[in-house]
């Protein structure tokens, strides 16, 4: 599919049945194709469902609108959260997602069974319920990962980072520190590359009982180098002192063989975990993304059907159709339709002058068109 062209939205509109609702699917395919493919279009059968009284179907339209939004948002939010979770590989999000026209039209198709006949609240319940499920297993295992993903990205920026701030573990070793000695201590150092000449000549000068020679470089990094020396207890205190006056700067640290190796573990541990957790986390995501979309193709169909028969009447007669418009000639194609439906509502230059509330008319939350109209946008994720 030419990803230039195609929109990732698909149009589904339904108009009433001609002599046959065969009829009504022929001229509409027959229109758009006659200018250049304006869309790719295929018929969206939704079965017979049983009508009640017109009361019973505003309210549905109600009920449905607001179900569509909480649908929506769902499979939004589990496409976004499939984008965060695989960091690196934007580009393997949409195939991990989706769907083109074919394919949301065999979705409901093949699984729009699982409903009863006739239009009462079971639907409602049962797809309202499904998606609030994986609505909220979403929150919870975004937020377990995210800990998770959190914790580890702090014990990685403590390894990273300026050798003032970061963490020396994984730097020194045993034998660059004179260790369990009642007067000797051995200090860590960070002298800044500019100023390691000054240092080479001073340090041992620097305060009494400084052991000569005892320096060496452990580490550098862009800036600075890491330097141990290790000098009489009681000196201590002088030598920081004077050591801050030439740019040395002394680290607090105290070699501890057990803590290091504890913060070893645990980063091992969390960077363990993630990899264990990211497999199953993934397949969870294109499961539920799986279902919530097909939830939400379920209530876009029952509103086609719900806004059908207020719109064209009883009995129940209209053919609907999925569109996937061309994106350069969308402009095109609203007016073909236009011109292929602007019969069927004398009334409609009226509706949208009055600001009165039509039952089974959404004025206020999406264009008036003379057929039932809904889009379905595909484009789920807003990438930064």
């Amino acid at each position: 599919q030419d990803k230039g062209t195609k929109m990732t939205e698909f149009w589904l509109i339904s108009a009433p049945g001609e002599k046959t609702c065969q009829q009504t699917w022929e001229k509409l395919h027959a229109a758009t194709t006659k200018h250049n493919n304006l869309s790719t279009n295929s018929k969206f059968n939704i079965p017979d469902l049983k009508v009640g009284t017109l009361d019973v179907l505003v309210g549905l339209s109600d009920e449905l609108a607001k179900l569509d939004a909480f649908v929506e948002s769902v499979v939004k939010k589990v496409a976004q959260y499939m984008a965060d979770v695989l960091e690196d590989s934007k580009d393997k999000v949409q195939e991990n997602l989706l769907a083109n026209g074919g394919l949301l039209e065999q979705q409901w198709q093949t699984e729009h069974k699982f409903y009863s006949s006739s239009l009462d609240t079971v639907p409602f319940l049962f797809v309202f319920k499904g998606v609030n499920q994986i609505d909220n297993d979403l929150k919870a295992r975004a937020s377990a990962y995210n800990n998770l993903k959190g914790n580890l990205q702090n014990l990685e920026r403590k390894n990273a980072g300026s050798l003032l701030t970061r963490s020396l573990a994984d730097i020194v070793k045993k034998e660059d520190f004179v260790l369990d000695s009642e007067y000797l201590v051995t200090l860590l150092v960070i002298v800044p590359k500019l100023n390691y000449n000054d240092w080479v000549k001073q340090y041992e000068t620097l305060a009494e009982m400084v052991v000569p020679r005892s320096s060496n470089v452990l580490f550098e990094d862009q800036d600075s180098y890491l330097c141990n020396v290790t000098l009489f207890r009681k000196a201590v205190d002088d030598f920081k002192h004077k050591a801050r006056e030439y740019k040395f700067m002394v680290r607090d640290f105290q070699y501890n063989e057990e803590e290091m190796k504890a913060d070893k573990e645990e980063m091992n541990r969390l960077s363990t975990d993630k990899k264990k957790q990211f497999g199953p986390l993934v397949r969870w995501l294109k499961v539920n993304f799986s279902e919530a979309f097909i939830a939400w193709i379920h209530v876009k169909a029952l509103r086609v059907f719900v806004e059908s028969v207020l719109r064209y009447g009883l009995p129940v007669n209209f053919q609907a159709m999925l569109l996937q418009p061309n994106k350069k000639t969308m402009k095109k194609l609203r007016e073909v339709l236009y011109d292929l439906y602007k019969h069927l509502d004398s009334s409609a230059a009226a509706i949208i002058d009055a600001t009165m509330d039509i039952p089974g008319l959404n004025l206020s939350q999406q264009e008036y068109y003379p057929y039932v109209y809904y889009k379905i946008d595909c484009n789920l994720l807003e990438f930064k």
